[in-house]
């Protein structure tokens, strides 16, 4: 059985031009845990340390 001529697909030839034009997307990243990227209401008083 021959295959089956691709047709012409618009939504993709108007993304290919984009990234000629703009570049590529970069990839995505991993979101961090809140309570790692997130700051510390309080600070911490220098007794509170043990220094």
């Amino acid at each position: 059985m021959p295959r089956k001529k691709k047709s012409f697909d618009l939504a993709k030839e108007v993304r290919a031009i984009a990234r000629e034009r703009v570049g590529r997307v970069p990839a995505a990243k991993a979101i961090q845990p809140k309570p790692s990227r997130k700051k510390p209401k309080h600070k911490t008083r220098f007794e509170e340390e043990g220094l």
